[in-house]
Protein backbone atom coordinates (compact mmCIF):
# COMPACT_ATOMS: atom_id res chain seq x y z
CA UNK A 1 0.00 0.00 0.00
CA UNK A 2 2.94 2.43 0.60
CA UNK A 3 4.08 2.33 -2.79
CA UNK A 4 0.86 3.59 -3.89
CA UNK A 5 0.73 6.86 -2.30
CA UNK A 6 2.83 9.13 -3.56
CA UNK A 7 4.17 12.21 -2.17
CA UNK A 8 4.34 15.37 -4.24
CA UNK A 9 7.90 17.78 -4.81
CA UNK A 10 6.82 21.29 -3.33
CA UNK A 11 8.90 23.56 -6.11
CA UNK A 12 9.08 26.91 -6.65
CA UNK A 13 7.19 28.12 -3.14
CA UNK A 14 9.05 29.76 -0.30
CA UNK A 15 8.82 31.40 3.33
CA UNK A 16 10.53 34.47 3.35
CA UNK A 17 11.34 36.83 6.32
CA UNK A 18 12.18 40.54 5.07
CA UNK A 19 12.41 43.66 7.14
CA UNK A 20 10.29 46.85 6.61
CA UNK A 21 9.54 49.66 8.09
CA UNK A 22 6.18 49.55 10.81
CA UNK A 23 4.65 52.49 11.54
CA UNK A 24 2.99 51.57 14.83
CA UNK A 25 6.48 50.47 16.01
CA UNK A 26 7.93 53.00 14.33
CA UNK A 27 10.92 51.09 13.32
CA UNK A 28 11.80 48.36 10.84
CA UNK A 29 9.96 44.69 12.24
CA UNK A 30 10.43 41.42 10.59
CA UNK A 31 7.61 40.00 8.57
CA UNK A 32 6.95 36.33 6.95
CA UNK A 33 5.47 36.20 3.34
CA UNK A 34 4.33 32.67 1.75
CA UNK A 35 5.95 33.17 -2.11
CA UNK A 36 4.54 31.57 -5.06
CA UNK A 37 7.32 31.78 -7.82
CA UNK A 38 5.31 29.25 -9.57
CA UNK A 39 3.13 29.33 -13.02
CA UNK A 40 -0.11 27.56 -10.81
CA UNK A 41 -2.84 28.99 -8.26
CA UNK A 42 -2.27 27.85 -4.44
CA UNK A 43 -5.75 27.33 -3.59
CA UNK A 44 -6.87 27.02 -0.02
CA UNK A 45 -3.41 27.68 1.34
CA UNK A 46 -3.08 26.69 5.25
CA UNK A 47 0.51 28.00 7.30
CA UNK A 48 0.62 27.17 10.81
CA UNK A 49 3.43 29.19 12.22
CA UNK A 50 5.54 28.59 15.97
CA UNK A 51 8.68 29.11 17.46
CA UNK A 52 11.14 26.91 20.09
CA UNK A 53 14.29 26.86 21.25
CA UNK A 54 16.45 27.94 24.47
CA UNK A 55 16.63 31.42 25.78
CA UNK A 56 19.08 31.89 28.96
CA UNK A 57 19.34 28.68 29.38
CA UNK A 58 15.55 27.74 29.81
CA UNK A 59 13.19 25.98 26.97
CA UNK A 60 10.61 28.22 25.31
CA UNK A 61 8.06 27.55 23.04
CA UNK A 62 5.26 30.01 21.79
CA UNK A 63 2.11 28.97 20.58
CA UNK A 64 0.99 28.40 17.12
CA UNK A 65 -1.00 30.80 14.83
CA UNK A 66 -2.60 29.70 11.84
CA UNK A 67 -3.33 31.27 8.32
CA UNK A 68 -5.58 30.92 5.92
CA UNK A 69 -5.55 32.14 2.29
CA UNK A 70 -8.06 31.03 -0.32
CA UNK A 71 -5.50 31.36 -3.27
CA UNK A 72 -2.43 32.84 -3.73
CA UNK A 73 -1.66 33.59 -7.69
CA UNK A 74 0.84 32.34 -9.52
CA UNK A 75 4.15 34.69 -9.38
CA UNK A 76 2.80 36.09 -6.14
CA UNK A 77 3.26 36.81 -2.54
CA UNK A 78 1.02 37.31 0.56
CA UNK A 79 2.60 38.40 4.03
CA UNK A 80 1.87 35.83 6.56
CA UNK A 81 2.51 37.49 9.58
CA UNK A 82 4.90 39.94 11.91
CA UNK A 83 7.57 38.09 13.29
CA UNK A 84 8.32 39.31 16.97
CA UNK A 85 11.51 40.48 17.97
CA UNK A 86 11.38 38.49 21.05
CA UNK A 87 11.17 35.04 18.82
CA UNK A 88 13.96 35.81 16.56
CA UNK A 89 16.37 34.16 18.60
CA UNK A 90 14.04 31.09 18.70
CA UNK A 91 13.92 28.64 15.77
CA UNK A 92 10.63 30.06 13.53
CA UNK A 93 8.78 27.05 11.98
CA UNK A 94 6.26 27.52 9.07
CA UNK A 95 3.99 24.60 8.03
CA UNK A 96 2.57 24.95 4.58
CA UNK A 97 0.03 23.16 3.47
CA UNK A 98 -2.11 23.75 0.02
CA UNK A 99 -3.42 22.43 -2.99
CA UNK A 100 -3.19 22.54 -6.57
CA UNK A 101 -5.99 21.44 -8.45
CA UNK A 102 -6.81 17.89 -6.67
CA UNK A 103 -3.37 17.39 -5.33
CA UNK A 104 -2.47 18.42 -1.82
CA UNK A 105 1.23 19.61 -0.98
CA UNK A 106 3.06 20.28 2.28
CA UNK A 107 6.38 21.24 3.60
CA UNK A 108 7.22 22.85 6.56
CA UNK A 109 10.06 25.96 6.15
CA UNK A 110 12.45 26.54 9.15
CA UNK A 111 14.43 29.74 10.11
CA UNK A 112 17.18 28.48 12.62
CA UNK A 113 17.86 30.00 15.68
CA UNK A 114 19.20 34.05 15.32
CA UNK A 115 19.24 33.15 11.17
CA UNK A 116 16.89 36.09 10.85
CA UNK A 117 19.15 38.81 11.58
CA UNK A 118 20.27 42.27 10.48
CA UNK A 119 23.96 41.17 9.81
CA UNK A 120 22.81 37.62 7.85
CA UNK A 121 23.16 37.28 4.70
CA UNK A 122 20.44 38.33 2.56
CA UNK A 123 19.40 37.40 -0.76
CA UNK A 124 16.86 39.08 -3.22
CA UNK A 125 13.46 36.91 -2.84
CA UNK A 126 11.80 35.72 -6.18
CA UNK A 127 9.19 37.72 -7.08
CA UNK A 128 9.09 40.22 -4.19
CA UNK A 129 12.43 41.48 -5.61
CA UNK A 130 13.45 42.65 -2.14
CA UNK A 131 16.37 40.96 0.06
CA UNK A 132 15.38 39.04 2.61
CA UNK A 133 15.84 35.46 4.30
CA UNK A 134 14.55 32.23 2.65
CA UNK A 135 13.29 29.57 4.96
CA UNK A 136 15.16 26.25 4.97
Amino acid sequence: MKKDITIPTVKDIYVAALQEWNDDFMENTWYAYLVNDSTEKLETAIVVSSAHGLIDGEERKTSSLRHGFMEVLPNTAVKIEMIEESVLQLANTFMVTYFIGNTLYDKTFTFAAGSITKENATQEIPVIYKDGILGK
